[in-house]
């Protein structure tokens, strides 16, 4: 029975998690949020290793106030990078295998094609350089760790994109959604799944992945399949970034390639527009 622990449980790829877990065989899940463990404090974290022997260690917790982290440097630093990289050092040292998530905003966006793991990174925003260095330190503590980068993450749990464009949508006339960004949703369940997959392998692939659904969309096209999926009449209305300030610099152009993923682990990955159809429909239910 391999035991796993998923930190993070409460966000939205730690609860898709925690809805797929009874799906695996021979193992057996610890799902923990910050109330239950502060991943900053290695007494902690150390004693949690003492308790249980774990095999695999998923690390879904982070700060994600993408703007809030504008102000808050201190603490974006303390859990994206000081507690990443003591759950890889703690993992190291147990023998554990480490997967780590990180995001698409360690890059500028400024490259205007697919973004590949070994391409030069440039946080715009704290947000970002918090992740980037929470990545230097994984690596740095743990030469076995699995990282996965993704971008635009939404699900039927939790608070995100998807459901504020359909509350937004059945409140309002009309909106203004953002079309000069470009990326690739990702539904947080399709990368759970992808997850689960790869902790069920016997053999084990260490480095820099990344994941995102296929295609590509702005948010504006992200809104209107999200209203055009819905059966909703809102009208929504193309802005460029000027015209919506927000106190963090998003990356223009954050596509991600993901031909390494999809040849290490032989795995396809959905287009987003049907995993958006997905989602939506849970939720509907």
């Amino acid at each position: 029975m391999k035991k796993v622990l998923v930190t993070g449980a409460h966000g939205q790829v730690g609860t898709e998690i925690n809805f797929l877990s009874s799906l695996l065989e021979n193992h057996s899940f610890t799902f923990i949020s910050h109330s239950d463990l502060d991943i900053t404090n290695e007494v902690d974290v150390r004693n949690a290793f003492t308790i249980t022997k774990y095999d695999v260690l998923i690390n879904c917790a982070a700060y994600t106030a993408v703007d809030k982290a504008e102000s808050e440097i201190e603490l974006a630093y303390k859990v994206n990078a000081d507690g990443a990289g003591l759950l890889a050092l703690v993992c190291a040292d147990n023998n554990c295998r480490f997967v780590h998530i990180s995001t698409d905003f360690i890059f500028d966006g400024y490259m205007g094609r697919p973004i590949q793991e070994d391409d030069a990174t440039n946080p715009l925003s704290v947000y970002g350089a918090s992740k980037l260095e929470g990545e230097k330190q994984v690596i740095n503590n743990n030469s076995n760790a699995l990282i996965i980068r993704t971008s635009w993450v939404y699900s039927s749990f939790g608070n995100n994109f998807v459901k504020t464009i359909l509350r937004l949508c059945r409140e309002r006339e009309q909106l203004t959604v953002i079309a000069d960004q470009i990326g690739s949703p990702t539904y947080a369940r399709d990368l759970a799944e992808a997850i689960l997959d790869i902790i069920q392998r016997d053999s084990w692939h260490a480095g820099i992945y990344h994941f995102s659904n296929e295609g590509v969309a702005s948010w504006y096209d992200f809104a209107m399949a999200i209203r055009d999926i819905s059966g909703l009449s809102t009208k929504i209305l193309p802005i460029e970034t000027y015209q919506y300030p927000t106190p963090a610099k998003r990356p223009k152009y954050s596509v991600l390639n993901k031909r390494k993923f999809k040849e290490t682990f032989n795995r396809e990955i959905p287009y987003w527009r049907n995993s958006i159809e997905r989602c939506i429909k849970l939720l509907n239910e």
